[in-house]
């Protein structure tokens, strides 16, 4: 997948503008695909350059202009083949899970630190996808959305991330009740 498919399938939604896609991104995107601003203002750029989304100039009264873009028919195509085409599997870089997998030969205490850290994090990502999910059902209870409600895809994505963060939280907090024990297993049996 390229950044391009996620932007295309942020803006399925409708009209935005480059700020708009940044806070789309960190809502409802950055479970599944993270972009720096930066990134995501060139990726438009290439976008339009490519047809792929439409840009119009928004005039505002006491505040800047602003441009905002919308999938074109070619830009919903190349979603609709990305779609269609085989997906790879999942791949994970994280450098706090190689941290712990070397945690026998290194010094335990800020590796415990990061997991404390990491689960924080999850868990205040958690309870932001949480409540973007009751903002998405608004007046239904979730199995009636899944069936009826509209924008069923970010929810489902929205799903998926919270059930990452909250697999996150969980994995960092365990493991650093482990190293910590372990830690102060091997300081009461010390010579």
């Amino acid at each position: 997948m390229a950044l391009k498919h996620a932007v295309l399938a942020a803006l399925l939604g409708g009209e935005y503008s480059g700020y708009q896609l940044t806070k789309i991104f960190d809502v409802g995107v950055s479970n599944f695909w993270y972009a720096s601003p930066q990134q995501l203002y060139a990726e438009l750029t290439r976008l339009e350059a490519d047809g792929l989304i439409a840009g119009r100039e928004v005039v505002q009264r006491g505040r800047p202009n602003k441009r905002v873009f919308t999938v074109t028919g070619s830009g919903a195509a190349e979603l609709a083949s990305f779609a269609a085409a085989p997906s790879k599997p999942l791949l994970i870089r994280d450098d706090l899970a190689v941290k712990v997998h070397a945690v026998d030969r290194v010094d335990p205490a800020p590796v415990i630190e990061q997991l404390l850290e990491r689960a924080e994090e999850a868990a205040v990502k958690l309870a932001f996808f949480e409540q973007a999910l009751v903002r998405m059902r608004g007046d239904l209870d979730e199995e009636t959305f899944l069936r009826r409600g509209e924008h069923v895809g970010p929810y489902l994505s929205g799903l998926a991330g919270c059930r990452l963060e909250r697999e996150m939280r969980d994995w960092c907090r365990k493991t650093a009740r482990t190293l910590t024990a372990r830690a102060a297993h091997a300081k009461r049996t010390e010579p």
